[in-house]
């Protein structure tokens, strides 16, 4: 059921509609080397096959996984003879070639420079991570997206149509179990052609037609996808991260749910909460830091089972607590400041002076103890050397237990104001 052409090709019209250019150059049978990145069964393959379908070029394929510098050498041989021989161009097409390494890459170069022939690379991994600079510059890069419910109904339905056996059989499928089975491959047109073929054959004895009581048979419980290494891994922890940064409860605990149906780690849940604790809660609510420190805990003591249930506790108490960035922001702004004036002494009066000699040279003078001072505070004191005196980094929020340090830290401030024995005059 691969197409062979640009028209019964289905999906991705974000860069094969009419008027785009990558639509145009394959119609026109000149298109250039690119690199196609997108999840299993979108197309890819397809793709590849179609475009040396309208160049009228020699298909050759190679498996990155298992193909090595003689394979590519052996590629670059047979190309190189058809275009001298019969001036007849070829085109690479390299499956996963995101595994390719850094030599095999480096080998592909001048031939895709030199127009030995078009280069296509497939890959289910962002190819800005997994290519070189090198390859990126040679190869345009075109995302391609899962297929959409409707996109596979049109896959299954030419496939009814076009197929010669499916067609000899007399093969239907009702409306309900079309969208049901479409669900079920999750945007993959391989998975939904191969549910197709295993239902039509068990349709036989439902009078050829494809229902509901065919499709218990066939069709799989939907399997979250979720390649530790792949960009899915990261797309849903980025929506469990967002979800309980964004107070909402029930968002994270179905991502979190999402990622343990998939096979994730718990335990990297449980770190990504004490991430979360001090970059999106801090100072609101100082106790979810100790809420996913005992989830963790917890996981370690008595083991998944319960482990688990006390993750799902702490993530529904950090994304219900008082949200606040102001020490994520404070710490980041402190270490920039940091930077830029790491040539600033310490200030002599906050100076360790555990010699007598360094007393005398004045380090630790005028110290004020601030439990000597009333209400434990010297007001006026500043502990920053002289030159940046009034910086200020924290600026905690109006929520949680933050509100009341934002108001201990202005009524310190006016103090400060109203001291007669301020450390500098002007702050």
């Amino acid at each position: 059921m691969r197409p062979h052409t640009l028209d019964q090709y289905i999906g991705q019209s974000h860069i094969l509609g009419t008027e785009q250019p990558l639509y145009q150059a394959i119609k026109s049978g000149h298109c250039h080397s690119l690199i196609l990145w997108g999840p299993p069964g979108v197309g890819k393959t397809t793709l590849a096959h179609i475009i040396a379908h309208h160049s009228d070029a020699q298909f050759l394929e190679l498996s990155a996984v298992s193909a090595g510098v003689k394979d590519i050498r052996e590629a670059v041989d047979s190309a190189s003879d058809l275009l001298q021989q019969q001036g007849k161009r070829s085109l690479l097409f390299v499956d996963e070639v995101h595994r390719f390494n850094k030599s095999q890459q480096d080998a592909l170069l001048p031939h895709v420079e030199n127009g030995t022939f078009i280069f296509i690379g497939a890959t289910t991994e962002n190819p800005s991570f997994a290519l070189n600079n090198a390859v990126l510059s040679r190869a345009r890069v075109y995302t391609l997206k899962k297929l959409s419910a409707e996109d596979l109904q049109a896959v299954v339905n030419q496939a009814l149509e076009q197929d010669d056996i499916l067609r000899q059989q007399g093969v239907t499928i009702e409306p309900d179990s079309l969208e049901q089975l479409c669900h079920s491959a999750n945007g993959d047109a391989r998975s939904v052609l191969n549910l197709l073929e295993v239902a039509a054959n068990l349709a036989q004895q439902h009078q050829g037609c494809i229902n509901q009581a065919v499709l218990k048979q066939v069709a799989p419980q939907m399997v979250a996808q979720y390649d530790k290494g792949g960009d899915h891994y990261y797309d849903l922890i980025s929506a469990f991260h967002k979800s309980v940064r964004g107070s909402a409860p029930d968002a994270a605990l179905y991502w979190y749910c999402r990622i343990l149906t998939a096979g994730g780690d718990p335990l990297y849940v449980a770190r990504r909460l004490l991430a979360i604790a001090t970059e999106d809660i801090g100072n609101a609510d100082p106790k979810a830091m100790e809420v996913a420190l005992n989830a963790w805990d917890i996981f370690h003591r008595v083991g998944p089972s319960e482990g688990e249930r006390a993750i799902a506790q702490a993530t529904l108490y950090l994304a219900s607590a008082p949200k606040s960035n102001a020490v994520y922001m404070a710490f980041n702004e402190a270490k920039r400041h940091a930077k830029e004036t790491a040539h600033l002494d310490v200030p002599y009066h906050i100076r360790n002076a555990p010699t007598q000699l360094m007393k005398e040279q004045g380090f630790g003078e005028d110290y004020r103890y601030a439990h000597n001072e009333p209400g434990a505070y010297a007001a006026g004191e500043n502990f920053f050397p002289e030159e940046i005196a009034d910086s200020r980094y924290y600026h905690p929020s109006d929520r949680g237990l933050e509100k009341r340090i934002s108001d201990k830290l202005a009524y310190l401030q006016e103090r400060d104001a109203q001291s007669d024995r301020k450390r500098y005059e002007r702050s």
